[in-house]
């Protein structure tokens, strides 16, 4: 059943925003923190990557983002999971090679002991 409530909403679009700027400044820690365990990402090449391994590459400079600017478009709340829809730019380099994406971005959060954590990131390329 759908809950949706601003406040929730606004914790949801926070914590995605505070998620983005981990990513930004390459914080593998951090943005490890945003994460559950078992999260995973399908990414717009169709791979799908894990939690350790998409930290393993910012750790190593494999993947630094130097931008990660998107705007909230859908936020839905289903008593402790949310999902949300957003649209914008990720770029920066992947082993040493630059990429710049306008996509769309889904992520499918939990609330666990009183805080939200992703489960799923789902990329599909977007028109500008």
């Amino acid at each position: 059943m759908r809950t949706t409530n601003k406040q929730t909403a606004e914790e949801l679009k926070q914590f995605g925003q505070q998620w983005d700027k981990a990513i930004e400044n390459n914080d593998a820690l951090e943005i490890g923190k945003f994460m559950a365990e078992d999260w995973v990402i399908v990414g717009t090449d169709g791979g799908i990557t894990s939690k350790s391994d998409f930290l393993n590459f910012i750790k190593s400079d494999d993947l630094l983002h130097n931008k990660m600017d998107f705007e909230e478009r859908r936020v839905e709340v289903y008593e402790n999971t949310g999902v949300v829809t957003s649209k914008g730019i990720s770029s920066g380099t992947y082993k040493g090679e630059p990429f710049h994406f306008f996509e769309w971005s889904t992520n499918v959060y939990i609330r666990k002991d009183s805080h939200w954590l992703c489960v799923h990131t789902m990329l599909t390329p977007a028109k500008e």
